[in-house]
């Protein structure tokens, strides 16, 4: 058994790591289709918060052997105050996203999740001072334009689950703002034990007033959608650090057919024109978006304003 699991895991590491990353990605784009649907059948009988709080307390439970190894320095850092803007940033971002979830088709709320990218871009701008041309505004601009189109809003079309779902991608874009300043500091095991103790406490008190108690099966569904999104998580973490980013975050798109295949096996939702449309378009705005950012890191010069 050991000698079959070398063998497998000496193919697995001589694959070009592009390779390795994209396979990662395109499961992990999976395992988030299958927790947004388990979310969606089990979040008909029970409150987002309670839902979050079993999930946390998965986690917590998955990470207690890091944490207790590492009781002494594991939480020691100098950015203690950013550690609780992002749990609640996360907190915000996980219960309009599962919110939006429950309410709205499953294919409608993984269009929307993309606009995160683009959120990103903008909150790149104005927080970390970087320098974007015309090219990529215009780019951001077309992909929340596709936003728009899936949402539809106007006065007889409001929807507060799709403004949950929008207000979802632009915390987790917030997010991703965080990291990319606290990931230069803390190592992973601060940084993770962090965000699961301060969300398991914020959850507490809503999960506390929400309370239904689950039976086993509803219990199970419930940790094995938490499990998914802890997996996500890692695989996610793996696929980065194998590959190119520019080269397999492309790949997390095919989520968008997971969504749709379950929504209309599980949940009978056959998307929209408007849905497709609107994602083809924020699809292809991050493309886009993403090889400007390519070629703005390759140039030599500073970029120009045509960039």
């Amino acid at each position: 058994m050991q000698e079959k699991f070398r063998l497998i895991s000496k193919r697995w590491f001589a694959l070009p790591g592009n390779v390795r990353g994209a396979l990662l990605i395109l499961l992990a784009a999976f395992f988030t289709a299958a927790m947004t649907a388990l979310v969606k059948h089990i979040g008909q009988k029970f409150a987002v918060a309670e839902i979050l709080f079993i999930r946390q307390i998965c986690v917590l439970m998955i990470l207690s052997p890091v944490i207790l190894g590492n009781r002494q320095t594991v939480f020691k850092s100098t950015y203690k105050r950013v550690y609780f803007l992002r749990a609640c940033f996360s907190t915000i971002a996980m219960f309009t996203g599962f919110t939006a979830v429950v309410h709205l088709p499953l294919a409608e709320v993984a269009s929307i999740s993309f606009g995160r990218t683009l959120f990103a871009t903008l909150l790149a701008i104005v927080v970390l001072k970087e320098t974007v041309g015309i090219r990529r505004w215009t780019g951001t601009l077309i992909g929340f334009a596709g936003v728009l189109i899936v949402v539809r809003p106007d006065s007889d079309n409001f929807n507060i689950y799709a403004l949950m779902a929008i207000t979802s991608a632009f915390f987790v874009a917030s997010n991703m703002i965080i990291l990319r300043k606290i990931t230069q500091i803390d190592p992973p095991s601060t940084i993770m034990s962090y965000q699961a103790i301060l969300i398991t406490l914020v959850m507490a008190g809503p999960a506390y007033y929400y309370w239904q108690t689950p039976n086993l099966d509803e219990l199970l569904i419930i940790v094995l959608a938490g499990t998914l999104m802890s997996i996500t998580q890692y695989l996610t973490i793996q696929a980065f650090k194998a590959g190119e980013a520019a080269a397999i975050a492309p790949m997390e798109y095919v989520r968008l057919l997971f969504a749709t295949a379950l929504g209309v096996y599980f949940f009978d939702e056959v998307p929209t024109l408007w849905t497709l449309a609107g994602a083809l378009v924020i699809i292809g705005s991050t493309f886009y978006t993403m090889h400007r950012n390519v070629v703005r890191k390759q140039k030599i010069v500073a970029p120009t304003t045509d960039e």
